[in-house]
């Protein structure tokens, strides 16, 4: 229960915009053949981005070294910049620790998305 309030609260204050760029972006990609698998990953990350409570992030770095180096130089180490500030902006407040260690996770799939895995 104390999962779906948490989940709740993350999609109404910011969640959703997550999930929608992170949707967009993923459309972005797909457009072309060569952008689809990087599109995927968008929609990944898209996933954990609405709902992150109650998910872990496994990654498996060695699955795909190429594409991770790719995305990491292209796209991931900005969007993982930008998650890191807003985590550690949320852990300056008791109340926001939670939601940044949130945003740690993300930053975590949104630098090496390829082969990661989400668990419950």
């Amino acid at each position: 229960m104390l999962r779906l309030i948490s989940n709740v609260l993350w999609a109404l204050l910011g969640g959703i915009w997550l999930f929608i760029l992170w949707g967009a972006l993923g459309l972005l990609l797909c457009l072309t053949v060569v952008g689809i698998p990087f599109g995927k990953q968008c929609f990944k990350i898209a996933r954990l981005s609405f709902m992150p409570y109650g998910k872990k992030v496994r990654l498996n770095y060695k699955k795909h070294p190429l594409a991770n180096v790719v995305w990491a130089v292209f796209l991931g180490w900005e969007v993982a910049l930008v998650h890191f500030a807003v985590g550690v902006l949320n852990c300056i407040t008791i109340i926001g620790i939670s939601r940044g260690i949130q945003c740690f996770k993300i930053m975590k799939l949104a630098l090496l998305p390829f082969g990661a895995k989400l668990k419950r």
